[in-house]
Formats: structure tokens, C-alpha cells, sequence
């Protein structure tokens, strides 16, 4: 039953959660000073400024970003079992949800470290996660629609 459209929307949720490893999340540039600085999922990229030691552990939307689409992936080839499949998704929505906590606090963090009057602004692999969302919760509606008819069909015999 990999051919359900549920299977498709985790698919792709996982290959959104992958991009936000490949694609920068958030960017600031300072025009008066030319120093400019970017978010990844796996730390700050800064041209002309000297980065504190103490940015955080940035690695952790990486982390959280990978973990969301590894999930997705299990979550896939577990549609003999629909309710692990409803549990797997309820767990990969808190991941996806810690990822864009995750990232809007670095982001927050990266504003503070470079002229406070101008503000950053958010990237294609920021909204990577929202979609990332709205995959998982039609994945999930769409399992819990093919438990319901399961069920239908059981008390038909």
C-alpha cells in the first residue's frame, strides 16, 4: 500500500525537511559596514564580522531537520500498521514544530549580533518547515480516513 497519497505527502515532507539542510534559512547585511550573515541549518556564515564563541548550538535545527525527514521515511513503509503510522506522525509533528522554534530563535539570535536597526530577512529553507506541516497533517488525515474505512469494512462482514 506504498502507492497511497499518504506515502506521497510524507515523501515529500521529508524531501522539504532535507532542504532545509541544503538551502539558508535567514540573512542580514549590514550596507554601511559590508558585513553580512547567514543562517544555515548547521550554523552562522558571517563575511566581515568576527562571530562570538558563544552563538549556540546551532547544529540543533540540523539535527531536528533530519530526525523529521528520517521519521517521515520509516513512517512511509509502516502502512501495515496505521495507528503506529498516526502515532509516528503525531511524533514528527513536534519535531517539525521544534525545528521552526528552533530556528526562529537562532534567528533572533543572529539579529542581535549585527546592527540591531535594520532586520534580517527570512529565506527560502525558513518556510520549508510550514510546508513541511501542512504535509504531515494531510498525511495523517489521510491515514486516519483509510483506518476509518478498514474499520467500515470489518463491521460490513
Amino acid at each position: 500500500m506504498i502507492q497511497r497519497i499518504q506515502s506521497v505527502f510524507l515523501l515529500l515532507l521529508a524531501l522539504a525537511m532535507l532542504s532545509v539542510l541544503a538551502l539558508p534559512l535567514w540573512h542580514k547585511v549590514d550596507g554601511l559596514t559590508h558585513q553580512e550573515l547567514t543562517l544555515t541549518a548547521f550554523g552562522f556564515q558571517a563575511q566581515g564580522l568576527q562571530l562570538p564563541a558563544s552563538t549556540g548550538a546551532v547544529w540543533l535545527i540540523g539535527a531536528l531537520a533530519a530526525a523529521s525527514a528520517a521519521l517521515a521515511g520509516y513512517e512511509i513503509f509502516q502502512f501495515k500498521n496505521r495507528a503506529k503510522q498516526l502515532l509516528l506522525g503525531s511524533l514528527n509533528l513536534l519535531l517539525i514544530v521544534a525545528t521552526l522554534g528552533a530556528m526562529f530563535y537562532f534567528s533572533n539570535k543572529g539579529e542581535q549580533l549585527l546592527n540591531l536597526k535594520l532586520e534580517g530577512q527570512f529565506l527560502a529553507g525558513f518556510y520549508l518547515p510550514t510546508l513541511a506541516l501542512l504535509l504531515n497533517l494531510l498525511a495523517n488525515r489521510f491515514i486516519r480516513r483509510d483506518e476509518q474505512l478498514v474499520r467500515s469494512m470489518d463491521r460490513l462482514r
